[in-house]
This record gives structure tokens, C-alpha cells and sequence, in this order.
């Protein structure tokens, strides 16, 4: 990332489509190219494991750190494929084409997925493709499939409430849920297949055409999640199962209280033992399917934030150090150069720096972060940024710029705009204003999420920190993808020596 250049941030679930929901399907193939006719090298989006309501419909918080989501499998590629009928995908969810219905749209494309199932079973013993498949994920695949049909036959329930012969993966046990489950495992061993095969495709696709993907790897996974249920000794629970500790982050910008995220923290002295396996595996399974990871919270790699499970918020939390260097020379032995964005927001001490400086890893920079206080000393004022970093307007955690300049800039952060670039600004324009800003910056890479291309306000806001309902569900509609923003967006790429 060390040509000037930039890129635009949007989930596949914020794409537009008749399924109720963004997809892999054609209009990411129209947004590919629409990126690319604008100028922009990168497209980045948000973790694509499974998502559950339960869990708030969070791509940070999903069952499997390797499992694709099945709600992104477009049901027109599988038409294409000849697995459905145009016929069978006509009864699409319906509602309000800004949002996703989560609820409808799980229901549908299980649906349109067992009639697929269904007509492809007697044959999969002999496709050569799912054997590869299967084979390829071996390390990952059974177990996520086990896992899932598991918690279908004790649904309510979190895995160290399931019987214990299952809760410990008695070697026993595991043999006779393969055999009283298999075509349950195979179902779910094949939606994975539908999905690693059209994310294939979608990326093959992109980098023919020149544009590079960036994708999201939260650090944490969650307790109730395969990988935790397979590897129990690499988090720290107790004899039940049940974490003795979580992450989170203490009292921050973003909270008085600081985020509990509930995620069992890592047992790093088992993890070396194993010469960090893990991680190593679910590195390269990424590096597989992206060009660039944005890796979630990179300072836990040099000290993270443990927190009691019995606390109720992250105040009474504290720092323990983490073997974050010698994981990233086992990744550099292991899979050379590290395609990673470095995200080291919040506390940033000096040991995260000398780890981000180590291994050449650019950071990030929020520049909705750089107009308070006294901007001499701010570190995320403009003119205190570097080349080798990635700046972003805002991330899905953040106000849209327009929001921000209404509810969070505050007077101060106002003026202190308006002093930086010489001339007041509005509510209208602010959004251009940073477009810019950001254009013109030092930073080799910028980012804009779509919402402040356009100008939206937070109505269209990703998610809220702290708060359960009502994220994750804002989508960008056929009109808005041609928004004469799009033109002034190009405009500046060119200008300011963007383009490639």
C-alpha cells in the first residue's frame, strides 16, 4: 500500500439486490466494475462469517472464524449454476429496500439452499470439486458442521450446556452424531462449498479487473462458536466450559464504561505450545480469500484487556501482555509477507508501535478524530499523519461524517475544522469537505465509507457501539450506487493523484 490510492468501504450485506439482502451475486460484480470505472483500487467490507440474530446480527460475532455466511450466497448464481430455478427464487423477502430483514431473508435462502441440497445430494459422492472441497477445509469443515447441527438439535442452548459426551467431543459420541447426522453434516458441508465457490469467482473476477479486496479479521472469536468448542484448551475457560475471562477495551472515546465483548481471551501459553497453529491457519484461510486483512484491534497482539467474566462492564478490567511478536515472525516464516492493515485505534502504547513498526505494517487514521482538543497535539490531525498509513473518514463504528459535524463534533470540533481548511463549512457540504481533506492527505491509502460519499446522515449509520438493536442493517440502494457523488469522488481521485 505504498502508492497513492484509494478505495471505498461496503459490506456485502449494504449491497443492492431484490433478495432482501447484498449478496455475491451480480450487483457485486456491477459495484466491482463501478469501482473500478471511478478510480479506485481497493473495496473493502466487514468479516463475512456467519451471523445469527441472537447475536445482534454482528459480522463480529459469528460461530466459525472460517465458515463463509450463507446469507451472501446469491440466489442468481445459483440459478446460473442450474442448482434452482428462476422459478424457485421468485418469492424474495420483502420490505424496505434500505434495510436488511435479517429474520425473512435467513428463512428464504435456507429454503432456496436444502431445494438445492436436495436435488445435488445423490450425486455429491462423485464430484470431484466437493471432495477437493472438503478436503482443502478439512481442518476447519467437519467440526463447523458438527457444530451447527448440533445446536439445531438443542437450540436455546450455548455448546457447555450441551450433554457432556458432546460437550467434550468424546471420541465415542462425535462417531455416532457423523453417522445418525450425515446427511445434516453434508447439508451444511455443501452450503459452504456454494459459498467459498461464488466468493472464488467474485474475487477471480475483481483482481482480472484490477481491484483489490480488504477484508476484516476480528481478533476474538466467540465462546459459543466451533472454534472454541473444538480447542477449548486455547481460551481461557474453566472446567465447565464457561470463560473465566473476556476481552474488551476500558473506558474510551467510544465509552464511559469501556466495551465488554464477552469473548473468551486467548490461552497465548497453549497456543505457543503449539507453535500458534492456529492462528497460523486461519491466517493463510484468509490471505486465500482477500488481498489485504484488516486486522480488528491490533493492539490485543501486544497487550490486550482481560476482564473477570463476572463483571458486568469493562472498568475493572487490566492490561496483560501478549506474544504478538513472536506470532508475526512465525507468520512471516510461515506466509512471507503479511498483507495486513494494522488497526491500532485507542490506547496505543509504545510496544504496539515497535510491533506495527517491526513488521512494516501500516495503521490507521480516523479522520473524523482529528479536529478536537488542541490540534498541535491531536495525533490524527491531518498534518500529523504519515505516508504508510490507511486513513478512513470514519469505520463502521463511527457517526457518518454528517452526523458527526451534528452530534459529536461539538462547537470546538466545528471551529477547529473550519480554521483548518480556512473557510466555514455546513451540514450540507461537510461530507465533501472531508472527501478533500482525505484526498489530498499524505496517506498512501484512503478509504470512504459509501455513506459519506453520498452525504447520508446517521440514519444510515453501520452500528453503535455498546448498544444491540438496529445495526448492521443500513443497505445502499440502486439510486444512491449512481449518486452524483460517485462523479465528484472520481474527480478527486484524478486530482490528487489517485487514480490507478
Amino acid at each position: 500500500m505504498n502508492i497513492r490510492s484509494s478505495g471505498v468501504l461496503l459490506h456485502i450485506t449494504s449491497l443492492p439486490s431484490r433478495f432482501g439482502i447484498g449478496d455475491l451475486g451480480p450487483a457485486a460484480y456491477d459495484f466491482a466494475d463501478f469501482l473500478r470505472s471511478h478510480g479506485q483500487l481497493y473495496w473493502q467490507f466487514l468479516p463475512t462469517t456467519p451471523t445469527t440474530e441472537i447475536m445482534g446480527n454482528s459480522p463480529y460475532a459469528s460461530w466459525s472464524a472460517f465458515a463463509g455466511n450463507p446469507l451472501f450466497i446469491s440466489p442468481e448464481m445459483m440459478v446460473e449454476d442450474g442448482i434452482i430455478t428462476w422459478e424457485e427464487v421468485r418469492d424474495a423477502p420483502q420490505g424496505h429496500e434500505g434495510h436488511v430483514n435479517y429474520g425473512a431473508v435467513e428463512i428464504y435462502k435456507a429454503h432456496l439452499l436444502r431445494l438445492a441440497y436436495a436435488r445435488k445430494q445423490k450425486s455429491l459422492n462423485t464430484c470431484p470439486r466437493f471432495a477437493v472441497f472438503k478436503e482443502n477445509h478439512a481442518h476447519w469443515l467437519r467440526d463447523y458442521a458438527r457444530f451447527v447441527t448440533i445446536m439445531d438439535e438443542y437450540p436455546g442452548k450455548i455448546w457447555s450446556q450441551w450433554p457432556d459426551p458432546l460437550k467434550y467431543r468424546e471420541r465415542d459420541a462425535l462417531i455416532q452424531w457423523d453417522h445418525a447426522h450425515r446427511d445434516a453434516i453434508e447439508y451444511e458441508e455443501y452450503v459452504q462449498y456454494i459459498f467459498f465457490s461464488q466468493w472464488r469467482r467474485l474475487r477471480l473476477y475483481c483482481n482480472r479487473n484490477g481491484l483489490n479486496l480488504i477484508g476484516d479479521i476480528p481478533i476474538y472469536v466467540t465462546h459459543h462458536s466451533a472454534d472454541v468448542w473444538t480447542s477449548p484448551h486455547l481460551f481461557k475457560l474453566d472446567g465447565n466450559g464457561e470463560p473465566t475471562h473476556v476481552g474488551g477495551v476500558p473506558p474510551d472515546y467510544f465509552s464511559a464504561t469501556g466495551q465488554r465483548w464477552g469473548n473468551p481471551v486467548f490461552n497465548w501459553d497453549a497456543m505457543r505450545h503449539e507453535n500458534f497453529e492456529w492462528w497460523v491457519r486461519r491466517m493463510r484461510h484468509n490471505i486465500a480469500l482477500v488481498d489485504k486483512i484488516r486486522l480488528d484491534h491490533f493492539r490485543g497482539f501486544a497487550g490486550y484487556w482481560e476482564i473477570p467474566a463476572s463483571e458486568t462492564t469493562a472498568i475493572n478490567g487490566r492490561w496483560i501482555d501478549a506474544p504478538g511478536m513472536e506470532l508475526f515472525r512465525i507468520f512471516t516464516l510461515r506466509l512471507g509477507i503479511l498483507p495486513i492493515i494494522a488497526e491500532d485505534l485507542g490506547v496505543i502504547t509504545a510496544d504496539v508501535r515497535e510491533l506495527k513498526q517491526q513488521f512494516s505494517l501500516p495503521g490507521m487514521k480516523i479522520l473524523q478524530f482529528g479536529f478536537g482538543g488542541d490540534l498541535t497535539q491531536n495525533p490524527d490531525t491531518p498534518f500529523h499523519h504519515e505516508p504508510h498509513c490507511v486513513l478512513y473518514t470514519g469505520t463502521h463504528d463511527n457517526s457518518t461524517v454528517k452526523g458527526w459535524y451534528a452530534t459529536e463534533a461539538g462547537d470546538q470540533g466545528r471551529n477547529n475544522l473550519h480554521e483548518f481548511v480556512g473557510q466555514c463549512t455546513d451540514i450540507d457540504n461537510v461530507h465533501i469537505t472531508f472527501l478533500r481533506l482525505a484526498m489530498q492527505s499524505v496517506a498512501n491509502t484512503v478509504i470512504f465509507p459509501v455513506q459519506d460519499i453520498i452525504g447520508l446522515d446517521n440514519a444510515a449509520r453501520m452500528n453503535t457501539p455498546s448498544t444491540a438493536n438496529g445495526n448492521w442493517e443500513w443497505r445502499m440502494t440502486k439510486d444512491q450506487q449512481h449518486h452524483p457523488m460517485f462523479r465528484k469522488l472520481s474527480q478527486l481521485t484524478g486530482l490528487f493523484g489517485r487514480w490507478t
